[in-house]
C-alpha cells in the first residue's frame, strides 16, 4: 500500500506558528518532510526533525517577507517542493459596524496574502518541474456567515484563487487545491462565545468540533503524491457542518 511519500520533499508553511499550519509542520516532519516556516511570532523548534526545520518571522502582508521565504526553504533544503498556506485572520462584525480598518486587515491577510504567497510559489515550482499549493478557505467563503462578511469574503477569494491558478499552471505539474475547515479549535476561535460553538455542534453530524490535526491530515493529502490527480478541488472538513454548500 502506497504511504504519504513525503520523504525529503521540501515544504514550505505559512501561519506555522499555531493553530492548524502548526498542525501542518508537525504531521510533514512526521512524514518525513523539511519545513520552512513562516509566520509572525516565532516558530517553535521541535526536538524530532529539527535539522529539517527552518524558521522566518515574517508577514505575508509583506511580499519581501514571503519571498524571503521561499528563498529559506531553497537555502536550508536545496529545492521547494510545495506550499500549504495557512496564515489567517478575523475581524468579526455585522457590515454596518465594519470599519475600513477591520475589513482590509482580514482581506489583506486572508486574500492578498493567499495570492503573494501563490504569485512567488508558481515560478518556484514551476522551475522545480511541478509542486503542489495548498490553500486554507473556510466553509463560511462556501456559505457565509453572519458577522463575518469580511473573512467571508476573504475566504471565497481564496477559493477562486485555487480553482483558477489550478487551471493556469497546471500545464507546469503544478497542483493547487483548497480546503475548506469548519469549526475548528484554535486560539483564534477558544474566545468565541459558548452559543457559537453549541450552534456549530448542533449542524455538524460528526457532533464534535474540528481540531487542527483533522485539517492537517487531509492537507498531508493535498500534498502528497495520492493526490497527484487532484487539482482545483476544495476539500471541505467539517464533519459535514456545510453539507449543503
Amino acid at each position: 500500500m502506497r504511504g504519504l511519500e513525503l520523504e525529503g520533499r521540501v515544504l514550505l508553511v505559512t501561519g506555522a506558528a499555531s493553530g492548524i499550519g502548526a498542525a501542518v509542520v508537525d504531521r510533514l516532519l512526521e512524514e518525513g518532510a523539511s519545513v520552512a516556516a513562516l509566520d509572525r511570532a516565532r516558530t517553535a523548534p521541535r526536538a524530532d526533525g529539527g535539522k529539517r526545520l527552518a524558521i522566518r518571522v515574517g508577514d505575508v502582508t509583506r511580499q519581501g517577507d514571503v519571498d524571503a521565504a521561499i528563498e529559506l526553504a531553497h537555502a536550508s533544503f536545496g529545492a521547494l517542493d510545495g506550499v500549504v498556506h495557512c496564515a489567517g485572520v478575523t475581524a468579526d462584525g455585522v457590515i454596518w459596524k465594519l470599519d475600513d480598518a477591520q475589513w482590509q486587515r482580514v482581506i489583506d491577510v486572508n486574500l492578498t496574502g493567499s495570492f503573494r504567497v501563490v504569485r512567488a510559489a508558481v515560478p518556484a515550482l514551476r522551475k522545480r518541474g511541478g509542486g503542489t499549493i495548498v490553500l486554507v478557505a473556510s466553509v463560511n467563503g462556501l456559505r457565509g456567515r453572519f458577522g463575518q462578511s469580511n473573512y467571508a469574503a476573504s475566504k471565497a477569494g481564496v477559493v477562486a484563487l485555487a480553482k483558477s491558478v489550478a487551471h493556469e499552471a497546471g500545464a507546469f505539474g503544478i497542483r493547487v487545491n483548497a480546503v475548506a475547515p469548519g469549526l475548528v479549535r484554535t486560539a483564534m476561535t477558544e474566545s468565541l462565545p459558548s452559543p457559537f460553538f453549541e450552534e456549530a455542534l448542533r449542524e455538524t453530524p460528526l457532533q464534535r468540533v474540528g481540531e487542527p490535526a483533522d485539517v492537517a491530515d487531509a492537507i498531508l493529502f493535498l500534498c502528497s503524491p495520492l493526490s497527484r490527480h487532484v487539482t482545483g478541488a476544495v476539500l471541505r472538513v467539517d464533519g459535514g457542518q456545510c453539507t449543503g454548500a
